[in-house]
């Protein structure tokens, strides 16, 4: 199936209906789960990802089948090593493909048995949970993947002996980290996050009621219709908090730089079109990666050429989303050149009338790609990639007038 956008020309206007934060909801859930599942949370994301950690959670199956869920094989992964029973998680062809080894590894180090059943290093997995705590210290690399972290840190309370963290190399998505650390305060779990290091004590988790906030990474796509908007439109997103624990929340000064004005009142942020003149900008994506391909389609199109860095981990995603990005910003006439550890992007000379978006199974791909039908006529294929994350959000794009027709 396909959704061809038509190109629109007009102001936007109009109050956008926002998921829930994925990341707050599927933090919440496990460390809920890990209380007893006797608190209360509200406002949970409808995001088909969040749903299927809900759903597992609640699993009686010997079998967990998470799909394309990378954050909920991570978390569950970390969350059957101290209250499972021998069950085997597994997910889609795709999520086979993603590296699981850095956690496996350090959970085996503090005492649970892990088998591979298919690729060493990779799902599906079968795990028995830890009986003894044979370590209360573990190193891991800070520069893969945070969740790997954050799945760790959640069950540090339920071990006996707490657990220490030493990050090994540089720091990516450290707000994530943050935001593991702050939820967890709120069901009554302090731990210290000094530099390098993260101890957490063993102490049985508070059930509490938790409200969880508006998603900044779904925010940051009408960021991106505003940026290629007309210069009078306005919009406003509701339940963001201007001093968020979300990571994505860097969309807000990131497009400003693009000619995008937040203000923040009365708990939502009200967006308008301002004037730009950068032509260069340097971007580092270190602590937000899931921004990257938002602002890379905005930048192909606008004249800006781009200096990043931080993009590593785009390649363990839903897709390599490096290799993707470069080849549908081909068809933009834009260029994406990588040298060491650093990504320049030349924007189109000049931009072609209509495009057609490959989504590799990647929500982020259809959503990067959609503000552009302000420019040209869009397609964008296999549009229903959006459900992982922000199912919503081609009802949203039609409430702004932008005319959607689907093609079998």
């Amino acid at each position: 199936m396909k959704y061809r956008l038509k190109k629109y020309s007009n102001r936007l206007t109009g109050i956008i209906t926002l998921e829930s934060s994925k990341s707050e909801s599927n933090r919440a859930l496990m460390i809920n789960a890990l209380s007893g599942n006797k608190g209360t949370l509200l406002h949970l994301s409808n995001a088909r990802d969040s749903k299927t950690m809900k759903v597992l959670l609640e699993s009686l199956n010997n079998e967990w089948d998470v799909k394309d869920a990378g954050t909920t094989m991570r978390f569950l992964t970390a969350f059957l090593s101290v209250v499972g029973s021998g069950q085997t998680i597994t997910g889609t062809d795709r999520m086979k493909k993603r590296p699981i080894w850095p956690l496996v590894d350090a959970l085996r180090e503090l005492g649970a048995t892990i088998e591979y059943l298919e690729k060493d290093g990779f799902p599906p997995l079968k795990i028995h949970k830890l009986t003894t705590q044979k370590t209360d210290c573990i190193k891991i690399p800070g520069n893969i993947s945070s969740q790997y972290i954050s799945a760790l840190m959640m069950i540090g309370p339920c071990l006996p002996k707490g657990l220490s963290i030493e990050l090994t190399t540089e720091i990516f998505s450290k707000p994530y980290i943050e935001l593991t650390q702050s939820i967890m305060q709120e069901f009554g779990v302090e731990s210290k996050f000094d530099g390098s290091k993260i101890k957490i004590p063993s102490k049985k988790y508070v059930a509490t009621t938790y409200s969880i906030e508006g998603d900044w990474s779904g925010a940051s796509y009408w960021y991106s219709f505003m940026a290629l908007s007309y210069k009078k439109s306005s919009i406003s997103l509701p339940r963001l908090k201007l001093h968020s624990s979300q990571g994505d929340r860097a969309i807000a000064e990131i497009m400003r730089r693009f000619g995008v004005s937040s203000r923040f009142e009365s708990g939502e942020v009200r967006l308008q079109k301002t004037e730009t003149k950068e032509e260069s900008l340097h971007i580092d994506f270190k602590n937000c990666p899931d921004l990257a391909q938002t602002i890379m389609a905005v930048a192909a199109v606008s004249g800006i050429t781009l200096n990043m860095t931080g993009l590593e981990s785009l390649r363990i995603k839903e897709t390599d989303r490096i290799q993707a990005m470069k080849i549908e910003l081909s068809k933009l006439g834009a260029v994406l050149r990588e040298s060491t550890k650093k990504w320049i992007l030349k924007p189109s000379d000049q931009l072609p009338q209509v495009v057609e978006i490959d989504t590799y199974e990647d929500h982020r791909m259809a959503m990067a790609f959609a503000p552009l039908c302000q420019l040209m006529d869009v397609t964008i294929n296999e549009p229903n990639v959006v459900n992982k994350s922000y199912p919503g959000f081609w009802d949203e794009v039609k409430k702004r007038g932008i005319k959607i027709n689907e093609v079998l």
